[in-house]
């Protein structure tokens, strides 16, 4: 297949060849998981803490912190796969999930991806909506804008992409500073909360865990083109700095808006109109004129993470099923953006309880496939990239995969104790009523658990 044409990547999903695989510009991982974290959407995940979970400003900066720190080890590590590869990460799935039951993976990852373009298009288009109080530009008109620039952006491919989020990250970043600057003496208004229980640590906790273990779906998606000699450590340790640091400090900053914003008057009337990104105009407006430029800036900080987002999303339609990758990855491109700008306009009338919604399904499955993966490529692989590739064609060849079974049935019988602990808005399991929601921990131990002896009797019964 043609890699690129007139500066647009049209390669798509099939794996990268050895040759192929020469940018050893490993910084550039850094730049772009930084630019993905470093905009407003860390910082309404944050505000979730204070003002839904009614966890103090201490509690919730602990707890972000905690369960980022380890939620993001599995995809930093999962990342330096891209290199040693050449496979985006829903392919080499394929090497325990097999060639057809990895389209459950899919279309779950599908659905994850989406939704959070949606949630980045809603922020976005709120923000632009927020400059002049929704008078010159409504947020539905804001959703178009973000979501139609995001588009050319991720149209292109990986090249461009990366030349992006190299240098983004700079006016992504400067908003947030000025708007913490003008706002920061409210920040200590915060309301007064007992003490965090344990229901209320493990539910607030499993929402930071959705938020970062779904990158491990996509993490290898951003790395392909990483000379395979690429230095493991390194990688690994861009994409984790690069994922980790800035979503610590926003989510720590959201939650600090959030534990506030009831206590000030032009902050909660920014929050009715356009929610977090009302907020944050509302921190600026003392700047006047100034600070509505940086509304703008703010806005358009949503573009690094959008049109990575998007980027995924048109791989992992061509991967959906075996006969989508004839289609060029571009077209998918064209079909995201419109399924997004039609969902985000729907979304933003209710946008925090869609969010939790959103946020409560992702993680479960997302903790599984990664229980999975791990478990297959240290216990059975040996962590040997050499079983992936010394066959150049074994990924798409299913006499040459494994089955799927015991992947499938260790993912689908994990959420037998998995549905128990679940608490949220729509579902409280009776375990979950007294330790809170403790099901993304349990559908990533159990998977890896129930998947070691189902692989071994599939072993045993296919041989392969």
């Amino acid at each position: 297949m043609l890699e690129r044409c007139g500066g647009v990547e049209l390669r798509g999903s099939t794996p990268v060849p050895y040759l192929e695989r020469t940018v050893t510009q490993y910084w550039n991982m850094f730049s772009l998981w930084f630019c993905m974290s470093c905009n407003p959407l860390p910082v309404t995940f944050g505000m979730v803490g204070t003002m839904s979970f009614g966890i103090s400003l201490r509690d919730s900066a602990l707890i972000i912190l905690f369960f980022t720190v380890f939620s993001t080890v599995p995809v930093a590590y999962m990342c330096t796969w891209g290199p040693k590869t050449g496979m985006r990460q829903l392919v080499q799935a394929r090497f325990s999930f097999g060639k057809y039951f990895v389209s459950l993976l899919v279309l779950l990852n599908l659905a994850t991806l989406t939704g959070f373009c949606v949630v980045d298009s809603v922020i976005g288009g709120q923000a632009l909506s927020a400059v002049m109080d929704g008078t010159t530009i409504n947020a539905t008109v804001g959703i178009v804008i973000i979501a139609l620039l995001s588009l050319l952006i991720s149209f292109c491919g990986f090249k461009v992409l990366h030349l992006y989020e190299k240098f983004a990250w700079v006016p992504a970043l400067i908003p947030i500073i000025i708007a913490t600057a003008c706002g920061g003496k409210q920040l200590k208004e915060q309301v007064m909360v007992p003490a965090a229980s344990a229901p209320q640590v493990l539910s607030f906790g499993g929402l930071v865990a959705s938020f970062m273990l779904p990158w491990a779906a996509l993490a290898s998606d951003f790395s392909t083109y990483l000379h395979p000699k690429a230095p493991t450590l390194r990688v690994a340790l861009y994409t984790y700095v690069g994922l980790a640091l800035p979503t610590v400090l926003l989510m720590t900053l959201g939650a600090a808006i959030g534990g506030a914003t009831p206590n000030v008057e032009s902050w909660m009337a920014g929050y009715e109109k356009n929610a977090a990104s009302g907020v944050l105009a509302a921190m600026m407006h003392p700047a006047g004129g100034f600070g509505r430029f940086v509304t703008v800036l703010l806005a358009f900080s949503m573009l690094g993470n959008l049109s990575a987002t998007m980027y995924s999303v048109t791989l992992n339609f061509q991967m959906f099923l075996p006969i989508l990758f004839r289609i060029p990855r571009v077209i998918f491109s064209l079909l995201i953006t419109a399924i997004v700008i039609g969902v985000a306009i729907e979304a933003a009338k209710s946008f925090f309880l869609n969010l939790e919604n959103f946020l409560g399904m992702i993680g479960y499955w997302s903790a599984a496939f990664i229980g999975i993966v791990l478990t297959d490529h240290i216990v059975f692989r040996r962590q040997n990239f050499g079983s992936y590739t010394d066959d150049e064609d074994a990924w798409n060849d299913a006499k040459k995969l494994p089955p799927g079974f015991a992947a499938i049935g260790a993912a689908v019988l994990c959420f037998g104790l998995v549905i128990p602990g679940i608490s949220q808005i729509w579902w409280t399991g009776p375990i979950a009523e007294t330790t809170g929601d403790i099901g993304f921990e349990c559908a990533l131990v159990l998977s890896a658990l129930l998947y070691v002896p189902l692989r071994f009797l599939e072993l045993k019964v296919c041989g392969r």
